[in-house]
């Protein structure tokens, strides 16, 4: 495979509605709040003359790609609808990122939103339709993982509530998450019971929210901004279902490491430990997590549990995950997750985090597992 965009395009805007249940909003508010910070963060007083293309991501809607330009006025020019469940935000930016570096567009704007709390459900949709497959809900899914892991390698549900304890108080530091509200492990460990050992605080909160982000040519980039940000890497790979898979042994994720594998390529990484200095993961359980520390090489298989214990992936620590607070309390609506992914990194690069903000942030990384899960999506990004 071509090494075929790294430090080719820039991001040079990025803008996050409010994350909640947004009752008094319908999607295209929250996508003009995402969009019109993203414009002016790029200082782009006339977008309707800059944007040449939009991808936009989103699982709930039903009116595809004119939901966006509808909201945004953005006619005249293709705008493209991309879904690929909770990879959608990232798997969008990767087709506009594409798209610069194959030459068709000089400047594209990229959306990720999504209104689930607006369809009458708790979580998201399952389909009970095979009865000997494995649990047909995601908290199912991985808490067959967090038996096994904890089985092979002793960890157990407080190393867990310390994910959560974390993520919590970085959503407290992040004005537009949903949740910001301080736990202790003993919260965790007491909480009503979803799926053992996954307990209310272990599961992601589902949120309403749109993110965005403009991209550019990186020789084009001054023009909007002097700090604009590097797309080191990005890509999206899939794998097989992990509930048919008979090589799968719930103690890693196949798409995470086949998509680690392609974006460390792309990005020249070969030490991932000490060469990110932040990431942004798929918190949507706590053991989905931590798996993942494991899975991007952050820590070696099993010694997860020693590095939560001594603080390496808290905001003081050696490398800060999940600085905003993650899926856990930022909020998941399932479009925008990606992209609020880039909206945070983006800020802890410029230095533009507030009270979240992690000293000397060069290099990037944000991950979400799609499909169910037989996907992931990772964008590493970088100052130039």
């Amino acid at each position: 495979m071509r090494d075929g965009i790294r430090d080719k395009v820039a991001i040079v805007g990025v803008g996050c509605s409010q994350f909640g249940e947004n009752w008094d909003m319908g999607p295209a508010d929250m996508i003009v709040d995402a969009a019109y910070e993203a414009y002016a963060d790029a200082g782009l007083d006339t977008p309707h003359e800059r944007i040449d293309a939009v991808f936009c991501g989103s699982i709930y809607s039903n009116r595809g790609p004119h939901e966006v330009a509808d909201a945004l006025k953005l006619f005249h020019r293709p705008v493209t609808m991309v879904s690929n469940y909770c990879a959608t935000g990232t798997d969008a930016l990767r087709c506009g990122v594409m798209s610069i570096a194959a030459g068709m567009y000089d400047t594209v704007l990229v959306v990720g939103y999504d209104k689930p709390k607006d369809r009458g459900v708790a979580g998201p949709s399952v389909v009970l339709n095979a009865v000997r497959d494995l649990p047909q809900t995601p908290a199912g899914w991985f808490s067959f993982a967090a038996a096994c892991y904890f089985q092979k390698f002793g960890a157990g549900r407080e190393d867990l509530a310390r994910i959560a304890v974390k993520n919590h108080h970085n959503g407290t530091l992040a004005p537009k998450s949903m949740l910001k509200r301080e736990i202790t492990v003993a919260d965790v460990l007491s909480a009503r019971m979803i799926s053992w050992p996954f307990g209310l605080y272990d599961c992601a909160a589902q949120s309403d929210g749109a993110a965005a982000a403009i991209i550019t040519r990186r020789d084009l980039a001054r023009t909007f901004r002097d700090d604009f940000v590097l797309v080191k890497a990005v890509t999206v790979q899939a794998g097989p279902n992990p509930q048919t898979d008979p090589g799968h042994d719930f103690l890693s994720w196949k798409p995470t490491l086949y998509a680690a594998e392609d974006a460390y390529r792309q990005a020249g990484i070969t030490n991932p430990r000490t060469q990110i200095d932040i990431a942004q993961v798929h918190d949507c359980f706590t053991l989905t997590e931590l798996l993942t520390y494991e899975d991007l090489g952050f820590c070696q298989k099993g010694e997860a549990k020693a590095h939560i214990a001594a603080g390496t992936f808290e905001l003081s620590g050696a490398l800060p995950v999940n600085t905003d607070g993650g899926l856990k309390s930022f909020g998941h609506p399932t479009g925008a997750t990606g992209v609020r992914m880039i909206y945070e990194n983006t800020l802890q690069l410029q230095g533009r985090a507030g009270a979240r903000q992690v000293k000397d942030v060069a290099v990037a990384l944000s991950h979400n597992i799609g499909g169910h899960p037989t996907a992931c999506g990772i964008a590493i990004l970088g100052m130039p």
